[in-house]
């Protein structure tokens, strides 16, 4: 029986591990393994939510474990460190507790396919003192930790109320424009939770974006209606401003200016993890590996490669986005090239489906632009339609891991706890 090893549990990664144990392991048919290095799963572009308290990662996330027992594959805790193509097995980093002290060795794992899911970090291209001075939201722990140094600052405001709480965000996507919003949802839930008398004026929120204009991928009418609705929530935002240096009070822009900040955040770009480098692959400057239409790695066809570490040019050119619903599409696929190449059938070219793109401002608003058939090119949308649609795609990602009935179970769960649990996470 041959062994299917998926490294990296994110929204492609899972999605993929759960198709082919339901396909593959449930009949025996093969031995599926998903490895990551963490322990639970979190849809990532819920992660600003996270930092801000709107979720709680211990009630949201889902256990790999749990998950792996009811689909039909294994689990395995690791830090992937290095690939054998040759010999076609995988090393696994030892793991440490918090004493230092070894819980488990350094493993070698074989397969027979191996698919290559580890996503994407955040790019601070090299900007000095970022490393060091801001947080990052590529992980629940990041967010958690910006959610506590958020909480501490608020903490110490509502004690000592003569200043304002600067917090300055680099990047002018998605994620740093949702994270922004969400910050003064924030200020409202803490009022009422006896933080002292915050309101709008007590944050002070600065989005700095070196382009011309926000979320540059999406229409121009996005961009606008985004910096509308940010300016109108109270956010400073800065265009065409580069920054060349992080300090533990601020930043630095590419002008001379100093931006006063008591927390940062980098959300400016992504890359794939530098260690794709060590495995023998072809990639890009942005460390991503090459792939062809069938998602096989270039010069090996046992290894797949799907979601933000994937690179594969479409018919127009440009490359497949780093997105999470490319990374659905492509486990899609990557499922179903996977069963045809065992059962010795032709496997099917990936063409990205792009369905547009959303910006949620949390209880403000939602805008964004679809994209299909219909409206021959994009459609901006935004209001209660556009809310939905924005909550349909983690919906989507739910059903492609439980089916519909239990997704329909958790969003009445959800609606429960909206009764039963504060509005925000305050510990």
């Amino acid at each position: 029986m041959e062994t299917i090893i998926v490294v990296g549990g994110g929204a492609g990664g899972l999605e993929l591990a759960t198709y082919l144990g339901n396909k593959l392991g449930k009949k025996q048919k093969a031995n599926v393994v998903l490895v990551d290095k963490n322990i639970s799963h979190l849809w990532k572009p819920l992660l600003h939510e996270v930092a801000t308290g709107a979720l709680d990662d211990g009630t949201d996330a889902l256990s790999y474990r749990a998950h792996a027992k009811n689909h039909a594959f294994q689990f395995q805790q690791g830090k992937l460190t290095s690939v054998n193509k040759a010999e076609k097995y995988i090393t696994l980093a030892p793991i440490y507790n918090e004493n230092n002290e070894l819980l488990v060795a350094q493993r070698t794992l074989h397969y027979d396919k191996l698919v290559l899911a580890i996503g994407s970090r955040s790019n601070d291209f090299g900007t000095l003192g970022v490393a060091e001075h801001c947080i990052f939201l590529d992980s629940s722990e990041q967010a958690k930790r910006f959610h506590q140094r958020m909480m501490e600052l608020f903490l110490k405001f509502s004690n000592n109320n003569d200043k304002e709480v600067h917090i300055a965000v680099v990047g002018g996507g998605a994620t740093g424009i949702e994270l922004s919003a969400e910050l003064y949802n924030t200020v409202k839930h803490l009022n009422s939770y006896g933080f002292g008398k915050l309101d709008n004026t007590s944050l002070k929120v600065t989005l700095l974006e070196a382009g011309e204009r926000l979320l540059p991928a999406l229409p121009e009418r996005v961009s606008a209606s985004a910096l509308k609705e940010l300016k109108e929530l109270g956010v400073n935002v800065l265009l065409n401003t580069a920054v060349t240096e992080a300090q533990a009070d601020g930043l630095i822009t590419k002008a001379g200016d100093k931006i006063e900040a008591d927390l940062m955040v980098w959300a400016a770009g992504v890359k794939a993890p530098e260690i794709t480098q060590q495995f023998g692959f072809e990639i890009n400057r942005l460390n991503q590996i090459a792939i062809r239409d069938t998602l096989q790695a270039v010069g090996d066809d046992d290894v797949y490669v799907i979601g933000d570490c994937a690179f594969l040019l479409q018919a127009d050119g440009k490359p497949v986005p780093p997105r999470a619903q490319a990374a659905h599409q492509m486990a899609t696929v990557c499922g179903k090239n996977i069963v045809a190449q065992l059962e010795h059938k032709p496997l099917k070219a990936f063409v990205f489906n792009d369905k547009g793109s959303l910006v949620s401002f949390s209880r403000f608003g939602t805008i964004g632009s679809l994209m299909g058939n219909l409206t021959q090119g994009s459609m901006f949308i935004e209001g209660k339609i556009a809310r939905l649609a924005y909550l349909s795609l983690y919906r989507m990602h739910q059903m492609a891991l439980h089916g519909c009935f239990k997704t329909g179970l958790i969003l009445l769960v959800g609606r429960i706890n909206r009764f039963i649990r504060p509005s925000m996470k305050l510990h």
